[in-house]
């Protein structure tokens, strides 16, 4: 416990694209080392982009407890829900092809049962479908799903929880039948669309669907803490009942490209952007804290695009300030560790040297 105790606030990285100041660093390096101590996180890597500067990586910890295996920026961690905001991007390039319409009705491009009220990708997007989230034993489901059009069978023969438009209702499996749209109006897998119109783009290269029988180099274990605090193995998972809203992995530089090529408009266009960076609206007029696969919110002023995910040994957070260029990913192999508040907390040390 010593050695782990120790290696926690030592930063293990491998050679930088360049140097923050000083200040930053320390700024960044404080906000890390506080957010460990705090959950006592196994594993963490931390990735940050500042405006046309370099890529700062850092990794803390062990990426395996039982195996003594160290953390390092090439670790991959299961990104859980930040995994939706891949989907809602994609689903925006088809809309600028000219090949989906965000408001007809799935059933236009999926077999997908018709319900008591119409459901369209945009409400899907927007979380305001009514598709149900998990119930039962979903969320630790270990049954092994042959593609996404498969785990459609999980969720479709069921009523909407609501008229949609009218709530707003989190639900990752909404997520999947908007992986299924992208997968039939693409005419591909979805995971192949990701990558040919995501992922390559952006430069993006260790990011990959969470496979439980694949051999994947540097894979993180995943972890949970007991009530007493003491750190003990996850329940098991098969991820491929939910791969568009929560079955990819990646490192945190991946996380930190996607948003970077994201900002400078390299894989969808601007009015893109803006359509899942603006707040959502119900049928009420009442505005969420939602846009199209993206949480929008405010850090001192400053306008905040983000995505947080939490799911079996994993708890993850990606922040983008798009108005300062700034991206933040953060990925601990620890349920509930506080990810969001850690890169919360380097955007506000970021903003705070910025200001001075």
């Amino acid at each position: 416990m010593r050695l782990l105790s120790s290696l926690l606030c030592l930063a293990l990285c491998l050679p930088l694209w360049g140097q923050l100041s000083s200040s930053k660093e320390a700024a960044l390096e404080q906000a890390a080392a506080a957010g460990i101590s705090a959950a006592r996180i196994p594993g963490l890597s931390v990735a940050v982009a500042t405006s046309g500067g370099p890529i700062w990586t850092r990794a803390y910890g062990f990426s395996d407890l039982e195996n003594h295996v160290l953390a390092t920026p090439r670790t991959v961690f299961r990104l859980a829900s930040i995994s939706k905001t891949f989907t809602a991007t994609a689903a925006m390039a088809l809309v600028e092809k000219g090949l989906l319409d965000l408001d007809a009705e799935v059933q236009s491009y999926v077999p997908f049962p018709r319900k008591k009220w119409p459901v369209t990708t945009r409400q899907i997007l927007a979380h305001q479908s009514g598709i149900r989230h998990y119930k039962g034993n979903d969320f630790n489901s270990t049954r092994h799903y042959s593609g996404v059009l498969e785990s459609l069978l999980i969720f479709a023969p069921d009523p909407l929880e609501h008229q949609p438009g009218s709530k707003y209702l989190y639900s990752s499996y909404g997520f999947n039948l908007a992986g299924a749209v992208v997968e039939r109006v693409a005419k591909t897998d979805y995971a192949s669309f990701v990558r040919e119109t995501i992922l390559t783009p952006a430069a993006v290269e260790s990011m990959r669907p969470d496979d439980v029988f694949a051999v994947i180099p540097y894979r993180a274990r995943g972890y949970r803490a007991r009530k007493d605090g003491t750190i003990e193995n996850c329940d098991l998972a098969d991820l491929s009942n939910k791969l568009p809203g929560g079955g990819w992995l990646a490192t945190a530089e991946d996380l930190v490209l996607y948003a970077r090529a994201l900002m400078a408009e390299r894989i969808v266009s601007r009015q893109s952007l803006d359509a899942m960076w603006t707040r959502s609206k119900l049928s009420s007029g009442e505005t969420t804290g939602y846009g199209l696969g993206w949480n929008i919110a405010e850090v001192d002023g400053v306008k905040v695009v983000q995505h947080s995910g939490g799911q079996q040994g994993a708890n993850t957070h990606l922040l983008l300030a798009p108005d300062k260029g700034i991206a933040i990913a953060v990925l601990a192999n620890l349920e509930s560790a506080g990810a969001p508040a850690i890169a919360t907390q380097m955007l506000k040390s970021l903003l705070k040297e910025e200001a001075q």
